[in-house]
C-alpha cells in the first residue's frame, strides 16, 4: 500500500508539472529551470517534441501495415526475437506488460501481451505499425532510448501525450554487432505497476537479443561462441572463455540446478528448490533469473526454466564419470561439497546425492588409491579409512596415513 501511495503522489506531482510546463513551453519555446520534480532529459524532450506533436493527440500515427510486415520479415531482429518469444510472452503474461520491439526509426514491428493489456495498447496504437519516435509521439521510453542510446524509463505524466499518463514504460536500445542501434525493446504497463526491477528485466532481455544477433540465433550456439564453465564442487564460480562471470550466490545456485537437471523446472518447483519455506516475492525470484539470463546472453527458457545453451559443469561431469564406472575421474573432479556455502534446499539435496554417490563408488572400489584420495576430504569417515586399510598391504608405507586418519576419526 505504501508503494502505491508513493506512486500516486508522484503521478499527481508530475501532472501538475506537466500542466504548468507544457503551457509555458508552448508560449516561450523553452522549459523553465528549477523544477525538482521534472528530469532534465524529459523537459528537453518536451521542448523538442512540441513543435511536431500535439499533447492532446489520442494515439500514435500509423505506418503502412503491409510495409511493416515486410520489414519485420526481413529484419535482423526477427530471428533473435522469435528465439526469445516464449520468454517475452511469459514476462508479459506474468507481470501484466506489453512487450514491443521497434526498428531503428521507432516504428513498432512486434508486440505481445495478455488480452487486457493488448486492448489498452491498441487504443493508443502501441501496436505493429505505430510510430513512436520523438517527432511522431513525443516523450516516451522508446523515443528517449533511440535518441540517447541508453535504457530509459518514462512514468505517467512524464509522457508528453496526455493519453499516455496512465502508463509507465521501460525501453532499452538493441545494438547490432557493429554497434548500430537496430531498434528498442520496450516493456509498458499501467502506472500503478511501476517497479524498479522492470528496468533490469528489459535490459537483460535486450542483452539477450543482442547476444542472439552475435551468435546467429536461433540455429543454436556457434562453435566460436565461448562456452560457459560452471565450477561448483568445493568452489563457486562460472566463466565464459576464461573470463569470470559476475554472478551472485543465488544465481550460481540457479545455474547449478539447471545444469544438474536438464529437463528443467517449473517456476514453483525452482522457487521451492531455492528458497524452501522462506517468503520471497515473485519479483525477487524473477530478478535473479533475469540477471542470470543477461549474464549468459539468454540461454534460459521461460515457461519451464531450463538451459537452452551449453553449460559445462564439474558436478555433471562427476555424475557422468560415476555412471560409466570411472571412479578415478569422479574423484579427480570431486574437489569438495557442492556449493559448500549454499543453504538452498535443492542444492543441499544434490550435495547429499553427490556425496553419497562418490562415497559408495569409493567403498565399492578395489583401489586403495581411491579410498586414500577420498579420505583426504572425509577425515572423520571411519568406514572409508577402514576400507583403505583393508586394501593396503602390510609393507605399504601408506598404511600409516590410513591408520592416522582412522585414529582421528574414532576419537
Amino acid at each position: 500500500m505504501s508503494q502505491r501511495s508513493d506512486l500516486r503522489q508522484r503521478r499527481a506531482a508530475l501532472e501538475g508539472e506537466w500542466s504548468r510546463t507544457v503551457s509555458l513551453v508552448k508560449s516561450t519555446g523553452s522549459a523553465p529551470s528549477g523544477h525538482e520534480g521534472l528530469r532534465h532529459e524529459v523537459a528537453d524532450s518536451w521542448v523538442r517534441s512540441l513543435g511536431s506533436v500535439d499533447p492532446a493527440r489520442d494515439s500514435a500515427p500509423a505506418a503502412d501495415d503491409g510495409t511493416v510486415r515486410n520489414r519485420w520479415t526481413d529484419s535482423l531482429l526477427r530471428r533473435p526475437v522469435d528465439a526469445l518469444s516464449d520468454e517475452l510472452r511469459s514476462v508479459a503474461d506474468d507481470a501484466g506488460f506489453v512487450a514491443a520491439v521497434t526498428d531503428e526509426s521507432g516504428t513498432i514491428m512486434w508486440t505481445c501481451a495478455g488480452q487486457d493489456m493488448l486492448r489498452r495498447a491498441e487504443r493508443v496504437n502501441f501496436a505493429p505499425g505505430g510510430r513512436w519516435n520523438e517527432q511522431a509521439m513525443g516523450t516516451n521510453a522508446l523515443s528517449l532510448a533511440l535518441r540517447t542510446g541508453r535504457p530509459s524509463t518514462v512514468f505517467s505524466a512524464e509522457h508528453l501525450v496526455a493519453a499516455l499518463h496512465g502508463w509507465v514504460c521501460y525501453g532499452a536500445p538493441i545494438h547490432g554487432p557493429d554497434g548500430r542501434i537496430l531498434g528498442v525493446l520496450d516493456l509498458s504497463t499501467t502506472w500503478d505497476r511501476s517497479h524498479p526491477l522492470a528496468m533490469s528485466t528489459v535490459r537483460g532481455l535486450a542483452s539477450a537479443i543482442e547476444a542472439g544477433l552475435r551468435a546467429g540465433l536461433p540455429a543454436g550456439p556457434r562453435d566460436d561462441v565461448p562456452q560457459v564453465r560452471l565450477t561448483c564442487m568445493g568452489e563457486e564460480k562460472a566463466t565464459r572463455g576464461g573470463a569470470l562471470l559476475a554472478l551472485r550466490p543465488r544465481q550460481l545456485e540457479i545455474l547449478t540446478l539447471l545444469a544438474l537437471e536438464p529437463d528443467g523446472f517449473s517456476s514453483e518447483r525452482l522457487r521451492d528448490a531455492l528458497y524452501g519455506d522462506r517468503p520471497v516475492t515473485a519479483s525477487t525470484f524473477k530478478a535473479e533469473i533475469s540477471h542470470l539470463r543477461r549474464a549468459l546472453g539468454g540461454g534460459i527458457a521461460a515457461r519451464r526454466y531450463a538451459l537452452t545453451a551449453p553449460v559445462s559443469c564439474d558436478a555433471v561431469d562427476v555424475l557422468r564419470a560415476l555412471e560409466r564406472g570411472d571412479t578415478d575421474t569422479a574423484l579427480r573432479l570431486y574437489r569438495g561439497p557442492l556449493l559448500p556455502r549454499s543453504e538452498a534446499p535443492g542444492i543441499e539435496e544434490w550435495r547429499t546425492r553427490l556425496e553419497v554417490a562418490v562415497r559408495e563408488a569409493v567403498l565399492a572400489s578395489a583401489s586403495a588409491e581411491h579410498a586414500l584420495r577420498y579420505g583426504e576430504r572425509a577425515p572423520y569417515d571411519a568406514e572409508v579409512h577402514e576400507h583403505a586399510l583393508r586394501l593396503i598391504g602390510p609393507g605399504d608405507a601408506r598404511r600409516a596415513i590410513a591408520v592416522g586418519r582412522l585414529t582421528t576419526a574414532l576419537r
